[in-house]
């Protein structure tokens, strides 16, 4: 007989494989995209491409005011009807999107290049992330990963068709983006049959005001994230060139790939902190999947460290090759953005948006001084490092913070023994020139790895035994 202890834990368990195969799926097309982008786009117009695609996610927040994370929280509500929280929610998402629209011609005045395709980008992608977030609250979970997949592949294929074989260059992609965009949100709409959330007699003043109250401060909490996730691009473009963006943007591809498992985790974690936040043990709860998730993001980082150069080698040309210089800081970076982005789901399930937005502040702020201070001599070592140090204080503020409405345990002692096993590894990469001998010290250090972090491989065989029995 199974307990309701170990329900919530398969919950999160099989909820994290089903997000696993949508996004693994996706992440490997994407992957599998680079060598093509490397290939038919210059290191500047590679450049060019991400930092548009980054001003989407910039403004994407704004446009929709974050309601795309409101309505997660409140249809995962028992006591919220779904119908009320979806009519008011597409009303927000639809006056947004008619503002954008609004204001694109105003821009076309100034000769701005790729302004009307951007803004296109942005709104059908601010109705994908309403119509995704609320396949996630009503539990359609396979639907979620399924679409993710799709639109992955759509574009995939349309970047094929306009960059390979009809060489639009930049707009190829964007057009990529937006195709695939439309195609996801028809799929959604259909398969999950959205036109009966649609009621235009829910639509209410004041849900709408209970709406933004939780949203808003959601979205400076957006922008602050952004900054630290983006800013280091603008920077280098000042001081290095955009160039040296290309290959930052290249560089930031590996490191996705634990960003990827963070985004699978997250996707789950997130629904459970939700669902459990009333619990009496949720402190216990939410301390041992933490310690598991370090433990595996720590990991995952070292075995990409191993590969990292040969991986290099073989799927991007070589005037991208430099840019696994530049990967093991993100790494770091995003092993402890991780770190923050799990506390900053207590945010949410506690109904208290604005502490969200209070601490991504101080990481954001202290990305953009150490960016100014350290791109300009460092270039994009700078960068890099700007970013680690930026979300290991940002975490380090959550943990302190997050108490006051749950109390996460953390494994002190782990986290420092895996950093100094990740920094040793990066000291090996750098400075051991002998290739044999330097794979040698690394597989040794992965090894290490893997036996200092094993519950987390006894623990997944445990689970698998217990589901088979």
């Amino acid at each position: 007989m199974v307990n309701k202890k170990d329900n919530k834990y398969n919950k999160l368990l099989k909820n994290s494989a089903v997000f696993a195969i949508g996004n693994l799926g996706s992440k490997l097309i994407q992957v599998l995209l680079v060598p093509l982008y490397t290939y038919v786009l210059s290191t500047k117009d590679y450049g060019t491409v991400d930092l548009l695609t980054t001003t989407v996610n910039l403004l994407l927040p704004i446009i929709c005011l974050s309601i795309s994370d409101g309505i997660l929280r409140f249809v995962m509500d028992p006591n919220e009807d779904n119908k009320t929280i979806y009519s008011n929610a597409l009303l927000i998402t639809c006056v947004g999107a008619l503002i954008v629209l609004l204001i694109v011609p105003f821009f076309t005045i100034f000769n701005i290049k790729n302004v009307f395709l951007t803004a296109l980008l942005l709104v059908f992608q601010s109705f994908q992330s309403l119509n995704q977030q609320f396949a996630r609250a009503i539990n359609k979970v396979k639907i979620f990963a399924f679409n993710g997949i799709l639109t992955t592949l759509i574009t995939a294929v349309c970047n094929i068709l306009l960059l390979v074989i009809f060489r639009f260059g930049i707009n190829g992609y964007l057009w990529s983006m937006i195709i695939a965009s439309v195609v996801s949100n028809v799929f959604l709409f259909v398969k999950l049959r959205l036109n009966r959330y649609i009621v235009f007699q829910t639509i209410k003043l004041e849900k709408i005001k209970v709406l933004l109250i939780f949203c808003i401060p959601l979205i400076p909490n957006s922008l602050a994230w952004w900054i630290s996730n983006a800013s280091s691009r603008y920077f280098i473009l000042l001081f290095v060139g955009v160039s040296a963006n290309g290959l930052f943007a290249v560089a930031n591809k590996i490191p996705s790939l634990l960003s990827t498992l963070n985004t699978i985790f997250f996707q789950s974690w997130q629904m459970s902190s939700i669902e459990e936040y009333n619990s009496s043990s949720k402190s216990i709860f939410y301390s041992t999947v933490f310690r598991f998730y370090s433990d595996f993001l720590f990991l995952g980082s070292s075995i990409i460290l191993l590969f990292l150069r040969p991986f290099m080698r073989l799927f991007v040309s070589t005037s991208y090759y430099n840019s696994w210089k530049y990967v093991p800081f993100l790494l770091v970076a995003i092993i402890y953005s991780s770190f923050a982005t799990f506390l900053g789901t207590n945010y949410v399930a506690a109904k208290q948006t604005a502490g969200a937005f209070t601490t991504t502040i101080v990481g954001a702020i202290l990305n953009v001084v150490l960016n100014f201070i350290l791109v300009k001599p460092f270039g994009l070592y700078g960068a890099g490092l700007s970013s680690a140090i930026s979300y290991l204080v940002m975490w380090l503020v959550r943990v302190k913070d997050t108490q006051r409405f749950v109390v996460v345990t953390t494994p002190k002692q782990r986290i420092i023994v895996n950093q100094i096993i990740i920094i040793s590894q990066i000291l090996v990469l750098f400075y051991v020139e002998n290739i044999i001998l330097s794979y040698i010290y690394l597989t040794a250090l992965v090894c290490l790895a893997v036996y200092y972090n094993r519950s987390v491989f006894v623990t997944a065989v445990q689970n698998i035994a217990h589901r088979f029995k």
